[in-house]
């Protein structure tokens, strides 16, 4: 029986690919994703502390605005004691909302991807012209206010049409991280050539883990430490990208950012033999590599010449550029 597919990419097994390594010659990559959001008062969606009432809902507004007020400062002072770049995830309404905040960031020279214009809404469901003029209103505020377009995207509440990654790519974005099905970047098939997408988790996630599943500061805490050093022995097989997804108005509570100090103090611990980065140094890494190299990287549009990989197994592609 044929299933209904995407169409977006093949089945590849993680064991058996070509063998690349990060900048360095290191062989995992750890990036924060950290989520800068902004939510409608009385309307729309928005996790919840506590199950709302008739709105105006006080109370998980309020929560989540704790975010951006006092969570995100406190997270900003815990990356900076650590010296960790963070892939800022931005709600483009943020830059009139709350813009202190972001020339915090910028002066930081954070990444800034598109995240859509609030998280009170999802992209899917929205026919394919209103789909375009979010995705543009959300890029233009960025790009206005960075000087350039953000280069990869996180949809709100990984939301998704059935045509998302061919307008991204059609909007000029580079990657996107609403995939979550692999631990390596690999190439999307998208209508105008292709587009590739960045692991970003949903298991190392504060919003699944905690406020979904109950897991405690502590146990998330944990939970970063033991998928972080799981992965740094698989990675002694090929390359991997460990992403942490935050969100300000979760582990910025001071109870939360304890237990996630001490996580990401195990990691910088480790600096010098992994990959701390940010997911657009991450897909810049792998645009550069040789064709053949990252799994969907032939059949496209874009790419249909043959490449000096294009017969047998491509062969081991060595990264030795250094670390930022």
């Amino acid at each position: 029986m044929a299933l209904a597919s995407h169409g977006r990419y093949d089945y590849s097994p993680i064991i058996g690919r070509p063998v690349y390594t990060w900048p360095g010659g290191r062989s995992l990559a750890v990036y924060i994703g950290l989520n800068l959001e902004h939510f409608a008062f009385g309307r729309g969606l928005g996790a919840e502390l506590a199950p709302g009432g008739p709105q105006p809902d006080v109370l998980n507004f309020a929560w989540r605005d704790y975010g951006n007020r006092v969570g995100a400062w406190r997270l900003l002072s815990l990356f900076d004691s650590l010296s960790l770049a963070a892939s800022v995830l931005i709600n483009s309404s943020i830059y009139e909302y709350a813009p202190q905040l972001v020339a915090a960031f910028r002066r930081r020279g954070d990444e800034f991807l598109g995240h859509g214009r609030t998280n009170s809404e999802r992209q899917g469901g929205l026919d394919e012209a209103a789909e375009a003029v979010l995705i543009k209103a959300a890029t233009d505020v960025v790009a206005a206010n960075e000087g350039a377009s953000p280069r990869g995207w996180l949809g709100p509440w990984i939301s998704e049409t059935s045509r998302t990654p061919d307008l991204l790519q059609e909007a000029g974005y580079e990657y996107v991280l609403d995939w979550c099905m692999d631990d390596q970047p690999i190439w999307l098939r998208t209508r105008g050539g292709r587009i590739l997408s960045v692991p970003y988790p949903q298991e190392l996630n504060d919003v699944p883990m905690i406020v979904a599943r109950q897991l405690d500061g502590p146990g998330f805490a944990d939970l970063v430490v033991d998928h972080f050093d799981e992965m740094l022995e698989q990675s002694s097989t090929g390359p991997l990208v460990m992403g942490i997804a935050l969100h300000t108005y979760i582990v910025g509570q001071p109870h939360r950012l304890r237990h996630l100090r001490r996580a990401l103090s195990h990691i910088a611990a480790r600096r010098e033999s992994i990959w701390i980065t940010t997911a657009g140094a991450i897909a810049a890494h792998v645009r550069g590599l040789p064709e053949g190299i990252v799994p969907g990287s032939r059949g496209f549009p874009d790419d249909a010449r043959p490449g000096p990989h294009s017969q047998g197994a491509a062969p081991d592609a060595r990264g030795t550029a250094d670390s930022h």
